[in-house]
């Protein structure tokens, strides 16, 4: 947890006082913006958006729910609704411009931290239902780095908008995953007994 905090306070750092880690991110960014066919990548952006990432969260809380679980979704429902509570007043307070455009509000990227969360939450959830629950946090890893690619590629986002959403992402699916995981210990003592 500290690692994470400690990462997002200092790319948050290096975004809002305009340091050296600033200026490289947005020289790296202007050399891929438009790389990549324009559809995949658009598709890729499209992942974080509520209307794409939300069904999927909801689908893995019902699921989670049919089944029992009672916490667990409660903490991916309050998880996905801290991400607009922090993301907007944070791009408020750093107003970064984007790649494309003088517009301010760019960090850190709601859409990365859509994504990650959506499809973070609905890994933990799924996971405790599968046999093979390495499956299910790959596919959110998948799912949410092609998401940042995609915003990147597109001139949507700097690299860092991306990058500090997923620190902060991080951050907030730690109870839920801490939550899973005291679930599993205690659901394999009931079994031992």
């Amino acid at each position: 947890m500290l690692s994470l905090l400690a990462m997002f306070a200092l790319v948050t750092w290096q975004v809002a006082a305009d340091n050296p880690l600033r200026g490289l991110d947005e020289r790296a960014d202007r050399a891929v913006i438009g790389h990549g066919p324009a559809g995949m990548t658009e598709f890729l952006a499209d992942l974080g958006s509520m209307q794409v990432a939300l069904p999927v969260l909801t689908c893995a809380i019902a699921w989670a729910l049919v089944r029992g679980a009672r916490r667990e979704p409660l903490y991916a429902v309050l998880t996905m609704a801290a991400v607009p509570l922090l993301v907007v007043p944070l791009k408020d307070w750093i107003a970064r411009p984007g790649p494309l455009t003088e517009d301010t509000g760019y960090y850190p990227s709601g859409h990365a931290a859509t994504a990650a969360v959506a499809y973070g939450a609905a890994a933990l959830l799924f996971a405790s239902y599968t046999k093979r629950s390495w499956m299910m946090p790959v596919a959110a890893v998948l799912l949410t780095v092609a998401t940042g690619i995609g915003l990147v590629l597109r001139g949507y986002h700097w690299p860092l908008d991306v990058l500090g959403s997923w620190f902060l992402s991080g951050l907030l699916l730690l109870p839920l995953g801490l939550s899973r995981r005291s679930r599993r210990r205690s659901s394999s003592r009931t079994h031992r007994c």
